[in-house]
């Protein structure tokens, strides 16, 4: 930053919802990329994707109206999915179905966050699934979701990189399921390996934000970026508990650099072709809030299942004995290396 060669910062601004007051620096901060229209929002606790309507997503809501007023966001995204945990506002972020009722409630919810902060407005895509069709419809059920507002894509590759590994599948079957047209940011960043109890020649990837980015991410990265008609943010991913050693800040600055050559090196063969703003292409109308019961009683169950099951076997005892059972959930195709991942990642969040 000193040296001038961040030319953007994507804030996760709902992390900083419960702290009365920020150092004077961080604001000046947000404010000179504001000004320059260089700075973006990326959400995380919204919990876009379940079924009940929450007082924290009216408040999450309220809050980021305020801070449109305040700051100049030239994007605001949100993850994919629904929060295990009661409240849906503390856990992991995880798969819905990809049915009419989850794309009413997605649509609806990306209406009222655009008509909180009045920018374009974007998804990512998301690391965990629990089996190969999953992934593959993946992409095309984004688009659905973004298309009432006009939305683009934030393209995580290292998520991509998880659902390459995890399910066997190529890069070029993959990437072709994408609407690459929609992408306007990529991000990349490292991630952690879990071991699996039940196959254990296999291990699982996680996107864990705590290591350096692998070498097949920057590979991923710079195969995709010319794929990418209306890129215009790359972003580097690392939680601050992986940056505590000299050695752990020394290879983040390196994976920076490593990323900005890159980028640099696209950046004369990539044309905008589409030039598309991300903007409604009309008035935007939001009605009554979308919901459904049936959805909310099935994540509550699948939320107590994995943060509850001693083992593999529990779990999946208890979900072929819930209303998950014979549902769009097809928890029958579950991968049980990743159901047990699931139950893994939950218990962990929840603790």
């Amino acid at each position: 930053m000193e040296e001038g060669r961040v030319e953007a910062i994507e804030w996760s601004f709902d992390t900083l919802y419960w702290a009365a007051q920020v150092p004077y620096w961080f604001t000046d901060l947000l404010l000179a990329y504001s000004q320059q229209s260089r700075l973006i929002g990326h959400g995380v606790f919204f919990s876009l994707l379940s079924g009940k309507w929450t007082k924290e997503q009216q408040h999450w809501l309220e809050q980021l109206k305020q801070l449109s007023s305040q700051y100049s966001f030239d994007h605001i995204t949100e993850h994919f999915g629904f929060f295990t945990g009661q409240n849906f506002h503390s856990g992991a972020p995880l798969y819905v179905p990809y049915t009419s009722t989850t794309l009413r409630i997605g649509q609806d919810r990306l209406s009222r966050i655009y008509d909180a902060c009045q920018c374009p407005v974007g998804l990512e895509n998301l690391a965990f699934s629990y089996s190969l069709d999953e992934v593959k419809q993946h992409g095309e059920f984004l688009e659905k979701l973004v298309a009432p507002v006009n939305g683009f894509l934030i393209l995580d590759l290292h998520n991509l990189y998880c659902q390459l590994h995890n399910f066997s599948i190529t890069y070029e079957d993959l990437i072709t399921l994408y609407p690459l047209n929609r992408v306007r940011e990529i991000h990349i960043s490292g991630g952690s390996w879990e071991a699996s109890v039940l196959e254990p020649e296999k291990k699982v990837r996680r996107d864990t934000h705590d290591d350096a980015v692998p070498e097949e991410v920057f590979h991923l990265l710079e195969l995709t970026v010319p794929k990418c008609s209306n890129l215009k943010y790359v972003v580097l991913e690392q939680l601050g508990n992986g940056l505590k050693t000299e050695s752990s800040r020394n290879r983040f600055r390196q994976d920076f650099l490593k990323m900005e050559a890159l980028v640099q090196k696209s950046r004369s063969s990539l044309s905008r072709q589409d030039d598309n703003l991300f903007l409604p292409v009309q008035p935007l109308q939001t009605g009554p809030v979308v919901e459904d019961d049936m959805l909310h009683d099935q994540q509550l169950q699948l939320s107590h299942i994995l943060e509850t099951a001693p083992s593999y076997e529990e779990a999946r005892r208890l979900l072929f004995t819930s209303s998950l059972a014979g549902s769009d959930w097809k928890i029958e195709n579950w991968a049980p290396h990743m159901l047990e991942t699931a139950v893994s990642i939950a218990q962990k969040w929840k603790r």
